[in-house]
C-alpha cells in the first residue's frame, strides 16, 4: 500500500532528533531515515494489526486517526515508547506481524550506532564508574541482561556479549558495562547505574554502589 508523503500526521508533533556524529546542517537523521523505510514497507493489514498492538501505549481517538506507520511512530515518539537508543518496543511490534526483514533493519541500525554520543566522562565520573561497575559486577549475576535492558542497551548487542562470552556470567557483565560507557559516551552516569539497579528491584546492590560512591566522594574533599 502506497502512503501519502509529506507530514508525520497533524496530530502529532515529532520531537527534537538527537544529535547525530558528523551529520551535518543538510543531513537526514538516520533514525527518521530508518522509521521512514520500515513505514514504507508496511501493508494496510500489518499496519492495522501494529495499531491494535499499541491500544495500552495510545488512545483510542488518537489512534483512530492515524493513516500510516509514520504518523504511528510519531506518537511512540512523542510518548517516548521508541527512540534511537530504545527500540525493543519497535522491534516487538515488527515481530509480531512476522517481518524479520524489517527486524533486520533495526539490527543494521543499531550496530552502526548513528546515535552513540563523541566523548568521554570527566575523569572523576570515569573513576566513580570504575568503582561502581566493580561493585555491580561482584554482586548482579543472571539478572545481567535485565540490567543492561534497563540502561537501554540494545538486545543485539546483549547477545553478541553473551554469544562472545558464553558460560561466563562476571565477563559478560563486565564486557557489557564497558560497552554501555563507550555506548553513551559523555553522558555515561553513575546516576544511571543506580537508577537503572533500583529499576530491576536491585535495591541492595544499588545501595552498595551509593556507598561506595559517598565513600570516594567524601575521600576526595
Amino acid at each position: 500500500m502506497d502512503f501519502p508523503s509529506g507530514g508525520w500526521g497533524r496530530d502529532a508533533e515529532v520531537p527534537p532528533a538527537r544529535p547525530v556524529p558528523g551529520a551535518g546542517p543538510g543531513a537526514v537523521n538516520p533514525f527518521l531515515s530508518l522509521l521512514h523505510s520500515i513505514s514504507s514497507g508496511l501493508s494496510e493489514t500489518e499496519l492495522s494489526a501494529m495499531k491494535f498492538l499499541c491500544r495500552d501505549k495510545i488512545r483510542k481517538r488518537k489512534l483512530e486517526t492515524v493513516q500510516s506507520g509514520r504518523e504511528l511512530f510519531s506518537i511512540l515518539m512523542e510518548q517516548q515508547e521508541i527512540s534511537s537508543g530504545s527500540l525493543e518496543f519497535l522491534r516487538k511490534l515488527l515481530q509480531h506481524i512476522d517481518r524479520d526483514d524489517l527486524v533486520a533493519q533495526l539490527v543494521q541500525f543499531e550496530e552502526e550506532e548513528p546515535h552513540a554520543p563523541d566523548g568521554q566522562p570527566d575523569v572523576h565520573e570515569k573513576g566513580l564508574l570504575k568503582a561502581a561497575s566493580a561493585v555491580i559486577c561482584d554482586n548482579v549475576g543472571k539478572e545481567w541482561k535485565k540490567l543492561m535492558r534497563e540502561l537501554g542497551m540494545p538486545e543485539v548487542k546483549l547477545d553478541r556479549i553473551e554469544a562472545a562470552h558464553r558460560f561466563n556470567l562476571y565477563e559478560q557483565l563486565v564486557q557489557a558495562l564497558r560497552e554501555w560507557q563507550r555506548w553513551k559516551g559523555k553522558d555515561a552516569k553513575v546516576a544511571d547505574l543506580i537508577k537503572a539497579l533500583r529499576g530491576c528491584s536491585l535495591n541492595l546492590v544499588a545501595d552498595m554502589v551509593e556507598e561506595k560512591i559517598s565513600q570516594l566522594n567524601t575521600g576526595a574533599r
